[in-house]
């Protein structure tokens, strides 16, 4: 019993310590979010081509790409939760409003609505802009310096 509470104490201290020389290392390298956010960017083209050429197979198969996005690694998560602070719900907020708008352009697109899949698509690139308005200027400041 004592030998295995020493060893969890000796594995927590050793992650404490360890944890913000992992930090400061990461913070050279670009996020994962920026890849991420790169994948939306091209996702959200693909979508507007075919929105364009009234391609709803290719709508409703690029829109789940788009909802169930990736999400970063448990550490960065961690580091932009910290950075945001209260301001989480409201970051929070945008990325559900996107969510559920992709699956109703998916819906749209399935049944082959294209005014609805256009009235989808306005709400998706309306909470990616109330996202980056909020949160993008601040983040790329604080994570990768003043540009």
């Amino acid at each position: 019993m004592k030998q295995s509470l020493i060893a969890a104490l000796t594995l927590t201290l050793g992650c404490a310590l360890a944890a913000p020389a992992l930090a400061e290392a990461e913070a050279g390298k670009p996020l994962a979010l920026r890849g991420i956010m790169q994948d939306l960017g091209r996702h959200m083209q693909t979508t507007s081509l075919a929105i364009a050429r009234e391609d709803w197979a290719l709508v409703e198969k690029t829109a789940p790409l788009i909802a169930e996005h990736t999400q970063p690694p448990v550490l960065e998560k961690t580091r932009i939760m910290a950075f945001i602070g209260t301001g989480m719900g409201r970051f929070k907020g945008h990325d559900q409003k996107t969510h559920e708008a992709a699956k109703a352009m998916a819906q749209a697109a399935a049944n082959k609505d294209g005014q609805a899949v256009i009235a989808a698509f306005k709400d998706i690139q309306i909470g990616c802009l109330g996202c980056h308005q909020e949160f993008r200027k601040p983040f790329v400041e604080h994570f990768y310096g003043a540009r």
